[in-house]
């Protein structure tokens, strides 16, 4: 086999890390896993934990599907092999995928944050490239625990997609959640930059929105986002958008209204 691409992360993980991302997934791209399809967990980490709670949770939606993580370290995938089980397995690589066919779906969380901005968008590249027909890559951050966390959702013709996700105490003001922003946006949150109009401008909602607060942070959000839909392009209707989303802490937005 070859070298596997890529650097060995520092492979943090935990129990329930990514089910915001999870959740979101099955919600929004759940239409896409079809038939038998192959999910691709990429750099899951330390622990076999986020990868098997991916499984778990997919195979609700799609009995057929089969999971399969992926890690640049030996050690790692050693750990995780004793958890194998029908439709779940683990595999040594990087951003080559060894997988015997195209997979539908990518996720690839906490990954790319160790590289610069150019070799992120390179290897966004290497993964839509790698994709099956009418396939995603889901690629973010979340913080330690996952209350925070930021993702985008591409195909194979490049990102459509931004998502903000938290827990409505993980953060005083929405801007908060920049430092989980994708590696090719988080250097540009300064003045001039779309992201910033867009932070700056949902926490100057988020603050005339206060009023709302007396009745919960999630009502306080739900009338943030939606004055903030009065001047950015948020999706009103599902999957995409809609209260039932946003009650969730959720805000998605399309990737041309904040690309760099």
């Amino acid at each position: 086999m070859a070298r596997p691409v890529g650097a060995i992360t520092r492979g943090t993980t935990g129990h329930n890390r990514l089910r915001r991302s999870d959740r979101w997934v099955a919600a929004v791209h759940g239409h896409r896993l079809r038939e038998r399809p192959l999910v691709v967990d990429l750099g899951y980490g330390a622990s076999h934990t986020t990868t098997l709670e991916l499984f778990t949770r997919l195979r609700r939606i799609s009995p057929g599907v089969e999971v399969m993580g992926i890690e640049i370290d030996p050690a790692r995938v050693a750990r995780a092999k004793p958890y194998e089980r029908e439709g779940l397995s683990f595999a040594l690589g990087g951003f080559e995928l060894p997988v015997s066919r195209p997979p539908t779906l990518v996720r690839a969380f906490n990954v790319l944050r160790q590289y610069g901005e150019a070799e992120a968008w390179h290897y966004w590249d290497v993964l839509r490239a790698r994709l099956a027909p009418g396939g995603l890559l889901v690629e973010g951050t979340s913080s330690e625990v996952g209350h925070r966390a930021v993702w985008v959702g591409l195909d194979r013709e490049g990102p459509k997609t931004l998502t903000f996700s938290a827990r409505f105490d993980a953060f005083q003001r929405p801007s908060d959640l920049a430092d989980r922003l994708p590696k090719t946006l988080i250097h540009r949150n300064v003045p001039g930059e779309r992201i910033h109009a867009f932070l700056r401008d949902f926490d100057h909602a988020w603050a005339v929105s206060a009023p709302y607060g007396v009745h919960g942070l999630r009502q306080r959000w739900l009338a943030a986002v939606a004055r903030l839909g009065e001047s950015w392009p948020v999706p009103r209707q599902a999957p995409l958008g809609g209260r039932a989303r946003w009650r969730l802490g959720e805000l998605t937005l399309p990737w041309s209204a904040i690309a760099p």
